[in-house]
């Protein structure tokens, strides 16, 4: 039986979500997102850390075990159905006998589940054949990332900046990057952005520091960006408050075009 996803991660099929988990994160730890091994291995961690599609590529693999064990069995059963018996030293073979064992071969009758069986595994290897064919090619992979790269690294400082004297204009700056949902939860922020910024006059300013990718996937790309928010406000007019920023933005491809569908931020303060 060939490599299953949990050979290549190392662990057992009854492994925890968290030892899969682990698993994952310590494989990919020292390769580059570039690395055909790192697509790989984020395939094996998206369908055992998914419980359906883990369900479902358990099952295949069961069918798949019992096919080859039953093909196993039948080889056995046919070589001990066979019994090879010498003649005696000096005894006359007829010639008749001679023509029929020159001629005649054992004939197998094969059960009709087997061949049930080894059709269904056919099927599926068929069908895993097309699936692969029919995904994009690393190079394909890598532009898109790159893509999407880019596409963060231009959407990170509109999104993270606004000016209290002309909000409106901030908004709108922002939202061509955005998705329809994740639109959705700017706007809600971008209220509460409404309700204290003109009270303390506050002005921030987003200044791109670096990026790079964390996970690619299917028309769904995470990019680390760092990036810097210098603010001012009443209180400090002239010493902007410096803010470091890591934000890890996922982006989609809607309609051939990257936009940023969530956004997570972890900051320090100098």
């Amino acid at each position: 039986m060939s490599a299953s996803w949990y050979d290549l991660l190392d662990v057992g099929p009854g492994s925890s979500v968290d030892e899969i988990r682990n698993a994952w994160r310590a494989a990919v730890a020292d390769l580059d997102p570039t690395d055909r091994r790192f697509r790989v291995y984020n395939e094996a961690a998206e369908v055992l850390l998914d419980p359906e599609r883990r369900t479902a590529y358990d099952a295949e693999l069961e069918t798949l075990r019992a096919a080859e064990e039953s093909l196993t069995r039948t080889e056995d059963d046919q070589a001990q159905a066979a019994p090879q018996v010498a003649p005696q030293a000096g005894a006359p073979v007829p010639s008749e006998s001679r023509g029929i064992a020159a001629t005649r071969r054992p004939v197998w009758s094969v059960p009709g589940w087997l061949l049930t069986a080894v059709a269904g595994v056919t099927a599926l290897a068929v069908a895993c054949v097309l699936v692969l064919l029919s995904r994009p090619t690393s190079a394909a992979v890598e532009g898109d990332a790159q893509a999407a790269q880019a596409a963060a690294e231009r959407a990170i400082v509109p999104l993270l900046s606004y000016d209290a004297k002309d909000l409106d204009r901030s908004q709108a700056a922002a939202t061509p990057y955005l998705t329809s949902t994740e639109r959705q939860q700017y706007d809600k922020l971008f209220a509460v952005i409404r309700q204290n910024a003109p009270r303390l006059g506050t002005v921030v300013r987003a200044k791109y520091v670096s990026s790079g990718i964390v996970r690619t996937g299917t028309d769904r790309v995470d990019v680390l960006v760092l990036v810097d928010q210098l603010t001012t406000n009443r209180q400090h007019p002239h010493d902007p408050v410096v803010y470091k920023n890591q934000v890890t933005v996922t982006m989609a491809k809607v309609g051939g075009e990257w936009l940023v569908d969530s956004l997570s931020t972890s900051t320090a303060t100098s």
